[in-house]
């Protein structure tokens, strides 16, 4: 049995798993969560990320939390394999993995059967220096020559989807697929449980979350990671919250203003990730503030995670 939490964010996805794993636990029965969070792998990035305190975690072993430098590239297909022997390594241990999401590609990575293309080091490092230095829009109008369906499907402005079509096109030789393949699992005995806020409740909660990382010394967090290299991670410097605030420190903005996109920026992301999961069909959801909100997942995974 694998159990799926996903949901947009702050919609209480952390809390849920690590009350469900005691849940196992206080019956005797193991669990642990895998987090499918492409920003909690981050080491240093605590603060923008929401990342679960060690008394938030409550003695619940927590996988591929703080694994990269931010230096270092997250991808899919790197992630897919650690969660995948995460997963395994569970189950091998008699344990219940609780995968926790807050992205539907990572999420379907790890439990569906999700194969990505190769890479090629060298050319990613030529095709991201060439991002750099002429700018994403360039390289897209590079790519709507060579590849015209995959452009039209890529914003011009995400330079990192620009980038992967342009070296899966240099490597295959093929036009890249961005669309994700059907929804079959790759594992077995999934079960998914998506947590349902109601937009303006969740928008409210947004907010409520960067006021708090605001008060809990985010500016701080950026300008301590700076000097670990935040500027040069591709992925890393990106994150939510922390693209806003390294606009501040540069001066773009002002802090207000940084604080402001980083909710209006959050509550996008929210509504694109909700988007996602609403289309999988083998979610079933549940309201996150229901009082018995844990004993309904126990029923729906079963009380010893074997999904009866």
């Amino acid at each position: 049995m694998t159990i799926v939490i996903v949901g947009p964010t702050a919609s209480g996805k952390s809390g849920l798993a690590v009350a469900l794993a005691l849940a196992y636990a206080a019956r005797g029965q193991p669990a642990e969560v895998v987090s499918a969070d492409s920003m909690l792998v981050y080491r240093g990035m605590d603060v923008g990320t929401a990342k679960p305190s060690a008394r938030e975690r409550a003695g619940v072993v927590h996988h591929l939390v703080d694994v990269l430098d931010v230096t270092q590239t997250a991808t899919v297909a790197g992630f897919q394999s650690m969660a995948r022997a995460a997963v395994a390594g569970c189950r091998a241990r008699g344990v219940v993995p609780i995968l926790v999401g807050g992205s539907a590609l990572y999420v379907r990575a790890v439990v569906d059967a999700f194969e990505f293309p190769g890479t090629d080091p060298a050319l990613r490092g030529r095709l991201e220096a060439e991002l750099a230095e002429v700018g994403p829009e360039a390289l897209h109008a590079r790519l709507a020559e060579r590849d015209p369906g995959a452009a039209a499907r890529i914003e011009p402005a995400n330079g990192r989807r620009v980038v992967r079509a342009l070296e899966v096109g240099e490597i295959t030789g093929r036009p890249y697929v961005a669309e994700l393949p059907e929804r079959r699992y790759a594992l077995p005995d999934v079960v998914q449980i998506g947590l349902d806020v109601p937009r303006p409740m969740l928008d409210e909660r947004i907010r409520r979350r960067v006021d708090l990382m605001w008060e809990a010394g985010l500016v701080d967090e950026v300008r301590l990671l700076e000097r670990s290299g935040l500027r040069d991670g591709v992925t890393a410097s990106r994150a939510l919250g922390y693209r806003q605030v390294l606009q501040h420190l540069d001066g773009e903005v002002d802090e207000a203003t940084a604080r402001e996109a980083t909710v209006v920026a959050t509550r996008k992301f929210a509504r694109r990730q909700d988007g996602w999961f609403r289309k999988d069909e083998r979610i079933t959801w549940l309201e996150h503030d229901r009082p018995d909100l844990v004993d309904a997942a126990l029923v729906l995974a079963g009380p010893e995670g074997t999904g009866a």
